[in-house]
C-alpha cells in the first residue's frame, strides 16, 4: 500500500536555511546509519525538508556560514516537542560522485568544509555520494508539527504524520533563470 502521508528528507537546519535563502541548491547524501536498505536511495522526487540539529558542528561548516549555524541553534533544545517545516523541495538532479577530484570541484557550492565533504565521500566507500540538486520552495506559513518518536534516529527519509501541510502554498526560492544559472554553474564545474 502506498502511503499518503507527506514525505520529508532530514537535513541539518543550517543547510535547510542555506537552501531556503537560495545560497545553495545542493545537498550531499550517503544515508543514515539506520537506513532500511543500508544505502541511500532517493525515495521521492518531491519532499519537505525536515531540519535537524543534533549533529551540526561548527568545525564542519565553512567560517562564512558559521554565524548561520549559530542562528539555527539559538532557540533549539534537545527537549523540543515541535519541529518547524519551512521548505518543500523538488529533486532536479541526482549526481553520483565517486572520487575526491569530482567532490573538490563542488566546494564553492556548499557550506560544508572540504574535510567534512571528504568524510561524507569516504563513508561507505563502495557507495557513491549523492549530490542532489534541489529546486526549493518556501512555504507561505511555517508549519509547526509535533516532534514524534518516529522522526528520530539516523535515517534520511521520514513520513510526516500530518495533514497540516496539505495544500500549503509555496513560492520558489529562486526564479527559473536563477535556478538554471545555479544548476549550470555546478554542472560546468563538474565538466
Amino acid at each position: 500500500m502506498v502511503s499518503t502521508q507527506p514525505i520529508a528528507l532530514k537535513e541539518w537546519a543550517v543547510a535547510v536555511e542555506a537552501l531556503r535563502s537560495g545560497r545553495q541548491i545542493l545537498i550531499m547524501r550517503k544515508g543514515g546509519i539506520r537506513e532500511e536498505t543500508k544505502n541511500f536511495q532517493v525515495e521521492s522526487g518531491s519532499f519537505y525538508l525536515f531540519p535537524t540539529y543534533e549533529h551540526q558542528k561548527k568545525q564542519w561548516i565553512k567560517p562564512d556560514d558559521q554565524p548561520e549555524l549559530d542562528k539555527t541553534l539559538e532557540n533549539w533544545s534537545v527537549r523540543d516537542t515541535e519541529v518547524t517545516i519551512r521548505c518543500y523541495a523538488e529533486l532536479a538532479e541526482d549526481i553520483l560522485i565517486d572520487n575526491q577530484e569530482q567532490l573538490d570541484k563542488l566546494s564553492a557550492f556548499h557550506l560544508w568544509t572540504d574535510s567534512f565533504a571528504e568524510e561524507r565521500l569516504k563513508w561507505k566507500r563502495t557507495q557513491p555520494l549523492h549530490v542532489m540538486l534541489l529546486r526549493v520552495y518556501e512555504l507561505a506559513e511555517p508549519a509547526r508539527l509535533p516532534l514524534l518518536a518516529d522522526y528520530n534516529g539516523c535515517k534520511s527519509w521520514i513520513q510526516l504524520n500530518s495533514s497540516v501541510l496539505d495544500g500549503m502554498e509555496r513560492t520558489a526560492v529562486l526564479n527559473d533563470d536563477d535556478f538554471q544559472e545555479a544548476t549550470s554553474k555546478i554542472k560546468s564545474a563538474l565538466g
